[in-house]
């Protein structure tokens, strides 16, 4: 088992757990004995075992502030195993279970949140909350819902332009995207043609057709490919690693974190730091304070992160410039 596998294992276990006795104490000086707060959490995974790194770390993260399920709260996941169609379900379960907040892990998830209640305290991942009209303003959201953009757009370009860097001859290339329709998907079109690259646009809108996306691309004749921010992509990954490989096409994804599974790099904010983020806020909502008035959250670094062993695969020499400003280069 990878080092990544056995933490995620254990970020799991540390959800179910009940572990400080801390936390219980924070539970009942905050809401009694009579009733723990319910947290909804809404998850592309396939079930609490296949959680991945971020949503897990927000578990540990919370255990953190002193809400332990079963000690100081309950925790009432739901697992929609790449399927955005079971979101509405959940939501009106968690609505009818009245829980206190509840985290919705996808842009679609707290879409479906907002449309199922104006009253219960959402607190969402989104790739930029504002653009997808989730909020009306990120410093003051002023609706029952905040948090943590991620600057899907504007990384999404910055990642077209360092797979050119890293592929100079590229002239075509793909972009994998959970959705054709999504603002960045157009947003990185346009940039693309600034740059005079040609984009294919493949779309994968659940992980049962990310297959037929995957051929897709493999028969685009595509120089490279730009794997876009995405709850199914990112539960998809390890496909996509296998196909770009056995394709021999270099990519690009969303996260540092990729690179260390196998990807041949990743750019974007650290996984723990996002975790951290959505726990903060939370945690804050569970403390009393209301979801209008906590400014929506983003991230200030990002990484980037180089797999040598992928690249030497691909038959790929990676400019040195773009090895300098790496983050992490793995050999």
């Amino acid at each position: 088992m990878s080092r990544l596998g056995f933490l995620t294992i254990a970020f799991v276990a540390a959800v179910f757990a009940p572990l400080s006795g801390f936390a219980q104490e924070t539970g009942r000086k905050q809401f009694g004995t009579a009733k723990l707060p319910s947290i909804g959490f809404l998850s592309n995974a396939a079930g609490e075992h296949a959680l991945n790194p971020l949503i897990a770390g927000v578990f540990t993260e919370l255990n953190r502030f002193g809400w332990v399920n079963g000690r100081s709260a309950i925790y009432e996941p739901r697992f929609a195993a790449g399927e955005p169609s079971r979101w509405p379900s959940f939501v009106a379960d968690l609505v009818d279970r009245n829980v206190n907040v509840i985290f919705a892990g996808s842009h679609a998830a707290a879409k479906a949140a907002q449309i199922a209640t104006a009253t219960i305290p959402i607190v969402a991942l989104a790739d930029d909350m504002e653009e997808a009209g989730l909020v009306a303003n990120i410093a003051r959201p002023e609706r029952n819902i905040t948090g943590v953009s991620m600057f899907g757009s504007e990384l999404d370009e910055k990642r077209l332009e360092l797979l050119i860097e890293m592929v100079p001859t590229a002239r075509r290339m793909a972009v994998l995207a959970e959705s054709k329709t999504r603002p960045s998907v157009a947003q990185v079109a346009a940039h693309a043609n600034k740059l005079g690259i040609e984009l294919v646009l493949i779309e994968a809108p659940s992980l049962d057709k990310l297959d037929g996306a995957l051929d897709a691309v493999a028969m685009a004749r595509v120089d490279a490919v730009n794997v876009l921010a995405s709850t199914i992509l990112y539960n998809g990954r390890r496909a996509i690693f296998e196909r770009m490989a056995a394709s021999r096409l270099p990519a690009i994804y969303q996260w540092p974190e990729n690179a260390g599974e196998g990807a041949l790099i990743g750019y974007g904010p650290n996984q723990a730091l996002i975790s951290r983020l959505v726990a903060e806020l939370i945690d804050r909502v569970l403390k009393g304070v209301s979801p209008a008035e906590l400014p929506v959250l983003r991230p200030t670094k990002f990484e980037l992160a180089i797999n040598l062993k992928t690249a030497k695969t691909l038959g790929i020499t990676i400019p040195p410039s773009l090895l300098a400003r790496a983050d992490e280069v793995i050999e």
